[in-house]
């Protein structure tokens, strides 16, 4: 089994973790305004199953970039379990090459996130514009990931995805990784179009995968039939041989235990072939993130 998508952090290194709580997306969390190292993270799965896990970077300040990839390094070297990292590069900018190439001696390197989600409601903004990955640098820049091997995790919501499938177009030999299946935060009938006329464009590029994860971070809570539809529908869309499960450890420990987390994703799965789950727990990930 592989979790390919969690977090680890000290909140020396994460400012945004400190101090009075600020409005976040997942609501109160002074639970894990804390230190969560690699030990706590350990125990959370212990008994799943889990073998490996993908490392997801957690916004450190921007140019500690390198610094977090080390360190998440040094992790995997002490405990084990990390089997690949998703670090930060800034896409924005007139060229990006030189930061990948002060993360490619990593050796678990495997992949960028740079979150381009945007909302009209504040509370769910992120990027400073909606557009981003219609953006001519940002595509010229993750078309580079192609020359390092690694994949573009994917951050966006469903007003969003048209342009996110312009930059998967843009990008061919890139592999991208939508994050929490597209984040669907909008429970209306008029939403819930949205989000599967986004996810169809997004399915129809072939170099675009979909993450089963984060689908409490909207409704604050752990939801087996949210996740059940969730799971269905998003295979349906992709085939099960394009979606691959992650935690989102441990903002959903807000409100979960990792054990009843991934038992909320396994009777999701329950009804479909054997070949499919395992698609979904393991092959996916495995061949995306080359692990």
């Amino acid at each position: 089994m592989i979790d390919a998508h969690h977090h680890i952090w000290l909140q020396k290194d994460l400012p945004w973790l400190m101090g009075p709580e600020q409005p976040r997306i997942f609501g109160p969390y002074a639970s894990i305004m804390r230190d969560y190292g690699t030990r706590e993270f350990l125990a959370d799965i212990a008994g799943t199953g889990i073998t490996k896990t993908v490392y997801i970077q957690v916004n450190w300040a921007t140019e500690r970039f390198e610094d977090e990839v080390a360190w998440v390094q040094d992790q995997a070297d002490e405990h084990g379990t990390i089997s690949g990292i998703v670090g930060y590069a800034d896409f924005i900018g007139d060229d990006t090459r030189a930061q990948l190439d002060r993360l490619k001696k990593y050796p678990l390197m495997r992949g960028i996130r740079q979150q381009f989600h945007w909302h009209e409601n504040p509370m769910y903004k992120f990027a400073q514009t909606p557009d981003l990955c219609e953006n001519a640098n940002v595509q010229r820049n993750v078309a580079m990931l192609a020359d390092y091997g690694w994949s573009f995790d994917l951050q966006v919501f469903a007003g969003q995805m048209e342009g996110a499938a312009q930059l998967a177009r843009a990008c061919p030999e890139v592999t991208f990784i939508l994050q929490h299946a597209g984040m669907n935060e909008d429970a209306s009938d008029a939403g819930q179009a949205k989000w599967s006329d986004g996810m169809k464009r997004l399915a129809d590029c072939p170099n675009v995968v979909s993450k089963l994860s984060g689908f409490g971070t909207f409704i604050h809570r752990n939801d087996p039939a949210f996740i059940k539809r969730m799971v269905t529908d998003t295979e349906a869309f992709f085939g099960a041989d394009r979606c691959l499960f992650g935690s989102n450890y441990p903002i959903e420990k807000l409100w979960t235990s990792y054990t009843a987390l991934f038992h909320a994703f396994q009777d999701a799965t329950k009804d479909m072939t054997s070949e499919k789950q395992q698609a979904i727990f393991h092959d996916t990930a495995a061949r995306v993130y080359r692990l």
